[in-house]
């Protein structure tokens, strides 16, 4: 179960910029994919950022299977390492000094160098990255990149699953691939994992809850096909449906 309830104000980035951007953001859900859906700017990833411990809420509660995040009520507020969040960024934020292996055992550095070895081939095996375990990460495509951010994600046994964008520079035929790898490794590992697009196709694909989001607030919850197809909440200003 994922229980979300937070806000944040947050100041124009300058004097020539009017007007406060409040987030406020509140939903619940049961263990598997939630897709956060909505235009750019709304707070799509500024919500997985609180998730993840990254960005600091002003009020709220955050708990994820069990375990209290964020209780602004309580002062607790678990600092992002104490977690154990798996973050996918949108540009995967590989290590560029590091190689394929490296970068998925990262994370493991405290674990025994035999234990921290099988992880590492457990996840290759799982993401199909036999063939690159040496490469330096410059080397791989875009979707190989993809892969091995996700393995990293995933090699420390992480509670949730966050993935922002993560399918945003790839094309159609290999986010269709990656979307329904995704959806076996949810359901293989039966981890929670969030996802933030503004794909109509992802969210269709993906989500067994969807979350849309627009101007900082929640606008509707539920399954991803009745509400795409039903519009039966208004998004405020122009947003085209990828």
């Amino acid at each position: 179960m994922l229980k979300v309830a937070f806000g944040k104000n947050f100041l124009p980035k300058s004097a020539t910029i009017g007007g406060q951007f409040h987030l406020n953001i509140q939903f619940e859900v049961s263990s598997g994919l939630t897709v956060l859906f909505g235009p750019s700017g709304c707070g799509k990833s500024s919500t997985l950022q609180a998730i993840a411990g990254l960005l600091r809420p002003d009020w709220g509660r955050i708990e994820v299977a069990g375990t209290i995040f964020l209780d602004t009520k309580e002062r607790l507020n678990l600092p992002a390492h104490r977690r154990n969040v798996g973050y996918v960024f949108q540009n995967c934020a590989l290590f560029g000094h590091l190689n394929v292996a490296e970068n998925i055992g990262f994370a493991l550095n405290r674990w025994q160098r035999h234990r921290r070895q099988q992880r590492v081939r457990e996840l290759v095996n799982l993401l199909e990255l036999e063939d690159l375990v040496h490469q330096p990460v410059q080397r791989i495509s875009g979707g190989q990149a993809q892969r091995v951010a996700i393995a990293r994600a995933l090699a420390p046994y992480p509670k949730i699953l966050l993935l922002d964008e993560p399918f945003s520079a790839l094309d159609d035929d290999l986010r269709a691939t990656l979307r329904t790898e995704l959806k076996t490794i949810q359901r293989q590992f039966n981890l929670p994992v969030v996802l933030v697009t503004h794909s109509r196709a992802d969210a269709l694909e993906l989500a067994d809850r969807l979350v849309i989001l627009a101007a900082g607030q929640v606008v509707a919850v539920g399954q991803a096909e009745h509400l795409l197809d039903s519009r039966s909440y208004s998004i405020p200003g122009k947003f085209q449906w990828g």
